[in-house]
């Protein structure tokens, strides 16, 4: 189908293949660093230092660069992991989602992760991102209000994973009307804006308080949205690995790409980001490593829109 393409082989081949300046936006998470293994060589985020994977997304980004077109959006989901013991599990034998960091060195090349640390994974991608010349827009918490348990008692339950804005310049597509929310409590009655009718003069300022309702182009009451999204995760059964919920992938989309514009999903997996752009009349390109994920994409797909047979 025209609307969603499929692309299956190694993202940073598949890249190079993309029409230079066509992409309005892209949605991905990739493989996070000692998470699971996915059972295809040459697979990120098997690295032996986290070093190693934040060089290799960076390449992955600069590889993307020419194929977005000046407005386009990044929309980069990535959760963290914990460091456990030096000499732990073998990867192949993680089942499901395993935040904990395991058979990896922990030798790196300004020191040492130490049993227990937090790796930080998000925030060191964003900061080697921006290094290299990114524009880091927002940072979004995704909160889980029904996070996996965890059988921890010296620190809190893990329950939300990061989303960062990226963009390529300083200027970009970015339609925030798309997904204004509903004002809550006090904001469905009032919004308070201060006009300063004086000066500062001893310490004191004469200001007049002039009340105004805040109203969407649909004249319904609205605030521009805030960057923590509550959006519970949903069970897959058809494969072992994480997907996002459509939920999460909804606002990214209807904000960071026009109508009839292309999503991007690099790391595309069952491909809820061709799902939600289809919904939502924009077109997709899905790129995966795995022949598999691709052939669960298409059923995907083909339940929810009959689009192939």
């Amino acid at each position: 189908m025209k609307d969603i393409k499929f692309m299956q082989g190694d993202v940073r081949d598949k890249i190079k293949e993309l029409e230079n300046h066509s992409i309005d936006c892209v949605v991905t998470s990739p493989p996070y660093w000692g998470l699971r293994d996915y059972g295809v060589k040459g697979q990120l985020g098997l690295e032996p230092t986290y070093q190693e994977h934040i060089k290799n997304i960076v390449n992955i980004f600069q590889l993307l660069k020419p194929k977005l077109k000046d407005s386009a959006t990044i929309w980069l989901n990535y959760g963290d992991c914990y460091a456990t013991a030096k000499n732990g599990r073998d990867a192949s034998n993680i089942v499901g989602d395993d935040r904990t960091f395991r058979n990896k060195p922990f030798t790196t090349i300004q020191g040492q992760l130490k049993n227990k640390d937090l790796v930080m994974m998000p925030n060191r991608i964003a900061i080697a991102l921006q290094d290299a010349g990114w524009y880091i827009r927002s940072e979004i918490i995704w909160h889980k209000p029904n996070p996996m348990p965890e059988s921890v008692r010296d620190r809190p339950t893990s329950a939300h994973e990061k989303i960062w804005l990226i963009t390529k310049s300083k200027k970009y597509y970015y339609d925030a009307d798309a997904i204004k929310e509903n004002c809550v409590g006090d904001e469905r009655k009032w919004s308070d804006t201060y006009e300063n009718t004086g000066s500062i003069l001893q310490g004191k300022t004469n200001a007049k308080i002039k009340k105004t309702r805040r109203y969407s182009k649909n004249n319904s009451l609205k605030r521009n949205k805030r960057n923590v999204w509550t959006v519970t995760t949903k069970p897959f059964k058809a494969a072992h690995f994480a997907t996002f919920p459509p939920d999460l992938i909804e606002p990214c989309i209807k904000a960071g790409c026009p109508e009839g514009g292309t999503v991007l999903d690099p790391f595309s997996g069952a491909g809820t980001t061709g799902i939600v752009a289809k919904k939502f009349n924009r077109k997709a390109i899905l790129i995966e490593l795995n022949p598999e994920y691709n052939v669960i994409a298409k059923e995907r797909i083909n339940q929810q829109f009959g689009m192939f047979v």
